[in-house]
């Protein structure tokens, strides 16, 4: 198994932390943020470990790490920095670098024995009380079926009386996720991909939602520990406070 860090991106929303650095290289305390996660990644016994760089791509620089870069990043999002990585999509945990979560949520992902499995938080809307630079309606939800199959992955699902959860920037995919994901990106497709204007400028849930859509099994893996998002300033001064009292300040 291996695990795939997407970090090309700018990260505009937390300057002015962002200015001189990438996202992932910011500091919740005495660790960057992707800094964290590699130490989890290999206590959790993931030692093969792969960045995909992209803005200030120099900035990051790990030892033991495989490094890609999305030479588009400024004009791509997501998928387009998986497949810059498409040579290490096997069985691997993909994650967005601009996280912080308890290690417990690794093991859960490394225990998920299907082809898509996805973290998916069902006690989320707590976390977005008071925070106004990233409101409600920016979260990436996760419309669940009766049968606990997903069935809708985009953002701002209104739909009264459902079973509604987050999406946490958290993937794992088997040999055979890997393929289908590969397969269905390097398609031909023109015009607009979900909710992007293509399928290279596409988000992550973009392409689990096409996946869905194609008849492709993407199982919630529930998660109910400690995680947060940091995309603004805002987001960071409460990981702080959350954080502040376990092993990640260490």
């Amino acid at each position: 198994m291996n695990a795939i860090i997407l970090a090309a991106g700018m990260g505009t929303r937390l300057l002015p932390e962002t200015e001189n650095i990438p996202k992932g290289m910011v500091k919740l305390f005495d660790k960057s943020l992707i800094e964290m996660q590699i130490e989890i990644f290999k206590k959790c016994g993931i030692d093969d470990i792969s960045i995909v760089r992209g803005y200030m791509a120099e900035k990051i620089n790990f030892p033991s790490i495989t490094y890609f870069k999305n030479e588009n990043f400024s004009t791509t999002h997501q998928n387009e920095s998986i497949y810059c990585a498409r040579q290490k999509l096997n069985d691997t945990i993909v994650c967005y670098a601009d996280l912080v979560f308890d290690i417990s949520i690794i093991k859960k992902m490394i225990d998920f024995n299907g082809d898509i499995g996805i973290a998916v938080k069902s006690d989320w809307k707590p976390r977005y009380v008071g925070r106004t630079l990233h409101p409600i309606s920016e979260a990436d939800n996760v419309l669940i079926d009766e049968s606990g199959k997903i069935i809708e992955v985009r953002k701002n699902i209104q739909k009264p009386n459902s079973n509604i959860g987050e999406f946490l920037g958290i993937m794992r995919l088997s040999s055979k996720g890997s393929s289908l994901f590969l397969k269905r990106f390097s398609e031909p497709h023109v015009g607009t991909f979900h909710s992007s204007p293509s399928i290279n400028q596409s988000i992550l849930p973009d392409m689990i939602q096409e996946l869905i859509d194609l008849g492709i099994n993407v199982e919630p893996v529930m998660i109910s520990e400690k995680w947060l998002e940091i995309d603004t300033p805002q987001d960071l001064e409460f990981a702080r406070k959350v954080f502040a009292n376990t092993n990640h300040r260490l």
